[in-house]
């Protein structure tokens, strides 16, 4: 009987170390496909865009809180510098749908905000922090469907001005 205790510890204790050494996702990496509900009221899949357009994604803590205010409002005023790349973008949380969509609509943004209230792509973007929320980082993917950068030092106020240098600086092309 201790002996299958013992290894039933050993086992959990094993599965915690590769858990934790899991590595991060970076530049370069194929991030895992997700469905998220936007506050569209569509269904966005990030295999959707594969081989179609650019994605980002700036992912935020909670709703309705002051510096995720500011960021939303923050890509909202530049909207039109980001639409000039072939670029589909959106915000996220894990905030629940009909959450997002009300703060969607009180900030009348202009493109979707998605929702994870599961929080399963959060843990597997490795976005999910100690407190359950997202941390504020936003993915640059690539038309190729991978990693292009990690941003994780977004400053709301002027966040909307940072993606759409950003997108230059990668080399994202604009419409034509």
């Amino acid at each position: 009987m201790k002996s299958f205790i013992l290894l039933g510890i050993g086992l959990g204790v094993a599965a915690l170390m590769m858990t934790a050494s899991a590595e991060p996702l970076k530049a370069g990496d194929t991030p895992p496909d997700f469905s998220l509900q936007g506050s569209d009221g569509k269904t966005h899949k990030l295999s959707d865009y594969k081989g179609k357009k650019a994605v980002v994604i700036a992912w935020f803590p909670k709703a309705f809180t002051g510096g995720c205010t500011a960021e939303c409002k923050s890509m909202r005023d530049s909207s039109k510098d980001i639409r000039k790349f072939d670029v589909a973008y959106f915000t996220a949380s894990v905030d629940d749908a009909e959450t997002n969509k009300k703060f969607a609509e009180s900030l009348g943004l202009d493109f979707p905000i998605l929702s994870d209230p599961t929080k399963d792509t959060a843990k597997t973007l490795g976005v999910l922090n100690e407190r359950g929320m997202a941390s504020r980082w936003t993915y640059y993917i690539g038309k190729d469907g991978k990693i292009l950068f990690i941003d994780q030092s977004v400053k709301t106020g002027q966040h909307g001005a940072d993606i759409a240098a950003k997108l230059k600086e990668l080399g994202i092309p604009e419409k034509k």
